[in-house]
């Protein structure tokens, strides 16, 4: 009973901690939000020097302007935080690999017009937000309620299902040959896969869902 009540109290804290990242916007005057931005550079092209905040260093990113806080809707938090702090050696090593991967457009045989790599990720996260329908109080989908049986076991099951998301997505963009105007049928095609692998029986874990093998 003792054990029950604490991890439920866990899963509360962890559910809090993820809400509350969604309601953290971009503020250019924060010297933690610069840090951040500063990161999520270093981690994207080591050793390359950033010659400044605003730059037109941003656009190789993926970014549309030279300041990318313009394109922010939502923190890098949600977009960057999986790559800057996981703490597992293999598991950094794995999304970060990904990650590359996905910036470069290493995977298959590139489409003829590539999708922005940073915007398609703050798509994607607004995607899993609102698949996950983590702004509710109580659980109104099956989704969530599996997602919350999850993020009990991991405090970084959303970061991991937003990894295995931009993967997903990725090669389904290859499969259609995809254009700018099929975007958003991509991600609706994407959400719809991770939906339904969540669903199996045997996915107790990020970790067991089929896409989790993409990341590797």
């Amino acid at each position: 009973m003792v054990q029950h009540v604490e991890g439920q109290l866990g899963l509360e804290e962890r559910l809090r901690k993820l809400r509350h990242r969604m309601k953290v916007y971009f503020d250019s005057s924060r010297p933690d939000h610069q840090e951040a931005l500063r990161a999520l550079w270093s981690v994207t092209y080591p050793g390359k020097e950033l010659h400044g905040l605003i730059s037109d260093q941003w656009k190789e990113m993926g970014w549309q302007g030279r300041d990318p806080s313009t394109d922010f809707r939502c923190w890098i938090y949600f977009f960057g935080e999986p790559v800057i702090l996981c703490q597992d050696i293999l598991g950094k090593y794995i999304i970060l690999m990904s990650f590359q991967r996905l910036l470069k457009k290493q995977g298959g045989k590139r489409s003829a017009w590539e999708y922005p790599f940073a915007v398609a990720g703050v798509n994607i996260t607004f995607m899993i937000m609102q698949m996950l329908d983590l702004d509710a109080m109580k659980p109104r989908t099956f989704i969530r309620s599996v997602f919350l049986q999850i993020l009990s076991e991991n405090e970084r099951a959303f970061d991991l299902i937003y990894c295995v998301a931009f993967v997903v997505m990725d090669k389904q963009w290859l499969e259609r040959n995809a254009t700018y105007m099929e975007f958003n049928d991509v991600l609706k095609s994407t959400r719809a896969q991770l939906e339904r692998e969540l669903l199996m029986d045997d996915v107790l874990r990020i970790e067991d869902m089929p896409s989790y093998t993409l990341l590797c």
